[in-house]
């Protein structure tokens, strides 16, 4: 069982994840070359601790256990002793490879070396490594004491008795897992492409202004955010990064093509709600678009979005990425959306999905609106998800 634990990175998803290590009761050490960092982050736990206390949730003598479990560390090799680490540090694969042939020196053979990339490969990760079937990829959601879901990515490279100590261990710490093939995007990424895609596909077209098709996710699908208010909210440049590198990942496939629209905001640096204006405007006294309140129009936007998920996932589903199960759970618990999309199809039946896309393909001819052939087949076979 693992008990000692090593982060690389004291940013956000680093310093979270090792509070989630510590309350689960391991010896955490929380390493990042930057003091401020450091200190940033051991400041933010106090903060979040105090509110927890302040809420009722933990008393003082858990948040005093909290912290004692996490120790903060400038040298990579004081997570020698670590039975697992995890990274969490900038995404770019050369980087993370430099960083896990240096720790690889340090640790012991029998330590799990774990990468919290969202969109990289875990198989190139491994590569450089001696041991490359110690590694896999553990990628949490922001922010990781919240949120419920992680996915774990074995490589081709990982060992079984590693997939399943890693699986284990992170259950044990109150999580739910969905096992994900090392594909880019992995489920979570891959799958929710179409939440922006599409609606950038549907603005684009003249169909509707941002605050109408926020609106209509909202109102009819039961949605937090709307795409472009959570475009917003991530960041333009960020949630840009990620949809360009899985339409390239992919070989091109025109489902994942991005958007000029988002691209031209991205240079502009108009990044959202950190840039004071992305979508919308941000600044004190400014007052958001009025959405049109045509219930018919709502609806089609809601329905073109929701198919092109169910579609995604669908297809997810057949290329064995993960099971249906988990696929819907990653939804729900990873993004929160409202209901799963694999449990949505079987909701709205497998004969509508497969008319809607077909209906689609009509009208644009383009390979984007294929129909995934599960659905086809599901439908030929009268079959259900669940």
């Amino acid at each position: 069982m693992v008990k000692k634990v090593g982060i690389i990175g004291a940013g956000t998803m680093g310093s979270g994840i090792a509070q989630v290590a510590a309350t689960a009761g391991c010896a955490v050490k929380l390493f990042d070359l930057n003091d401020a960092a450091l200190d940033k982050a051991k400041v933010s736990l106090e903060k979040i601790l105090n509110r927890l206390i302040e809420k009722g949730r933990i008393d003082s003598e858990e948040k005093n256990r909290i912290q004692g479990n996490i120790e903060y560390v400038k040298r990579l090799d004081a997570l020698a002793a670590s039975d697992l680490t995890i990274e969490a540090i900038v995404e770019n694969l050369d980087v993370k490879k430099k960083v896990f042939h240096e720790l690889e020196g340090y640790v012991s053979e029998n330590c799990i070396i774990a990468s919290n990339t969202s969109s990289l490969s875990i198989a190139s990760i491994a590569a450089s490594l001696k041991h490359p079937s110690r590694c896999v990829g553990i990628h949490f959601f922001n922010p990781a004491p919240l949120m419920r879901l992680v996915e774990v990515i074995p490589a081709i490279q990982t060992s079984e008795k590693i997939k399943s100590i890693t699986q284990e261990t992170i259950e044990s710490w109150g999580k739910i897992v969905a096992l994900a093939k090392d594909t880019p995007g992995f489920i979570v990424n891959r799958v929710a492409r179409p939440f922006y895609g599409e609606a950038l596909r549907i603005y684009e077209e003249g169909g509707a202004d941002f605050a109408t098709i926020d609106q209509a996710m909202k109102s009819q699908g039961g949605f937090r955010m709307g795409p472009f208010e959570l475009m917003d909210f991530i960041g333009n440049d960020v949630n840009y990064t990620v949809t360009e590198t899985v339409f390239k990942e992919f070989y091109y496939d025109p489902r994942y093509r991005p958007s000029f629209t988002q691209k031209r905001l991205s240079e502009a640096g108009y990044l959202g709600r950190k840039s004071g204006k992305g979508y919308y405007e941000y600044g004190e006294g400014v007052e958001k678009p009025i959405p049109n309140d045509d219930s018919n129009l709502a609806t089609s936007i809601f329905e073109r979005v929701l198919i092109m998920l169910i579609n995604e996932a669908a297809d997810a589903l057949f290329l064995n990425i993960a099971s249906a199960k988990d696929i819907d759970n990653a939804m729900t618990k990873g993004v929160n959306y409202p209901k799963g999309l694999l449990a949505w199809a079987d909701e709205k039946g497998i004969d509508w999905c497969v008319n809607e896309l077909d209906r689609m393909y009509d009208v644009y001819h383009e390979d984007r609106y294929r129909c995934s052939p599960i659905l086809r087949k599901m439908k030929s076979k009268n079959q259900t998800f669940f």
